[in-house]
């Protein structure tokens, strides 16, 4: 791969696009994105998979073609965190039974080994895992609200803040009969936050030492949501010193491990920012992930397809320009890639500061291809 300075302004437009496609094998839709579009990277879902010997020859064909046009590597994406996200199934790739039953090192260690040697084996280079929610303990939290007097005082003790003893009391109860159902159950790590940071870490470093790109997913932390963004805007009033004690300590763990990419959640965190999801947020993006956790690897939109995500297009692209996103993900077929790229294009050549900013991305896409992609 050879050094590029000053690339095109085509290519710093296409290369913070990554995208799905329809077909298992490569076709004129994929030479359109990569060619006229100079897409950063592709994502392969159930519908681009049939067998090992398939994916292999679709990740060469495109990576080939994207070198015939003269572009840089691909970022070729899977969501392959075992249990009930896995794009690849057996017979041909391993079947896991998922982050909740990884209970130690060695657990991680073996699920990350194989999993990066079989990605490997058919040209995938990037894993969207591991998933670094973490899951909240109701019980534990109104202990410390109590502890810390943060609840209504009414001369039998502290109370959960804003509700009465005898509703602190019934809630309790409730919790202690029904455990909380988070949307990620199936999908988290179980443990504290301490473990959960522990536990991925190690799936990040075995993954990248393997030569598959890990990417962490979905800061700043959706264990404590019911509500799946794939159908609605999930909306946490989490204080931001909750959020820092508790959902974002595996992300620091994740960003001292070297992780390679970070997704961001479509969740609206009002406490941080009340207008914006994560994934369209500056607060959350810039000031909270790279500017507090000093984090300056790669940052990702999850699925702007999303219903999640309420605003256009043209809207989101304006607004991960802004947060200084580095990827937007796109993953289905459809007009909004196009526009997606024609906006970026647009809006970074006029703008120095956007072009500025664009370049630092470009930069980061490039540091990693070449390090992983060579």
């Amino acid at each position: 791969m050879k050094k590029q300075e000053t690339p095109d302004i085509n290519i710093l437009a296409g290369q913070r696009l990554m995208v799905g496609f329809d077909g298992t094998e490569f076709n004129s839709e994929l030479q359109y994105l990569i060619n006229d579009l100079k897409v950063g990277g592709i994502i392969l879902f159930a519908g681009n998979i049939e067998s090992a010997l398939q994916v292999k020859k679709l990740c060469r064909d495109a990576q080939d073609y994207a070198a015939s046009c003269g572009l840089p590597p691909l970022f070729i994406a899977v969501d392959q965190e075992g249990g009930v996200v896995a794009r690849l199934k057996p017979p041909d790739f391993t079947s896991f039974p998922g982050n909740p039953h990884i209970k130690n090192l060695d657990d991680a260690i073996h699920f990350a080994t194989i999993t990066a040697q079989e990605l490997q084996e058919v040209h995938i280079n990037m894993d969207f895992a591991p998933v670094m929610d973490s899951i909240p303990c109701f019980n534990e939290e109104i202990k410390r609200e109590k502890d810390e007097g943060n609840g209504e005082k009414n001369g039998e003790g502290n109370c959960i803040k804003g509700q009465t003893f005898e509703e602190t009391k019934k809630f309790n109860h409730l919790q202690e009969k029904k455990p909380f159902e988070s949307i990620m159950k199936e999908r988290a790590f179980k443990g504290s936050p301490r473990q959960v940071g522990e536990l991925g870490a190690q799936v990040i470093t075995t993954l990248q030492n393997n030569g598959v790109m890990a990417v962490a997913k979905h800061f700043p932390g959706i264990g404590r949501t019911t509500l799946d963004s794939h159908l609605d805007l999930p909306v946490l009033d989490a204080a931001p010193e909750l959020l820092a004690s508790s959902d974002i300590i595996p992300f620091k763990t994740a960003v001292k491990a070297g992780v390679s990419g970070i997704m961001l959640s479509h969740i609206l965190y009002s406490k941080i920012d009340p207008k914006w999801p994560a994934s369209l947020s500056r607060k959350i993006a810039k000031k909270l992930l790279r500017d507090e956790l000093g984090y300056n690897g790669l940052v990702m939109t999850d699925d702007l397809d999303m219903k999640a995500i309420k605003c256009d297009i043209r809207t989101s692209i304006t607004q991960i320009l802004d947060a200084e996103v580095d990827l937007a993900l796109i993953c289905h077929k459809g007009p909004d890639i196009e526009k997606a790229f024609m906006l970026i294009k647009k809006l970074i050549s006029k703008n120095e500061l956007l072009l500025e900013k664009a370049t630092e991305s470009w930069q980061r896409i490039y540091s990693l291809k070449k390090k992983y992609l060579h």
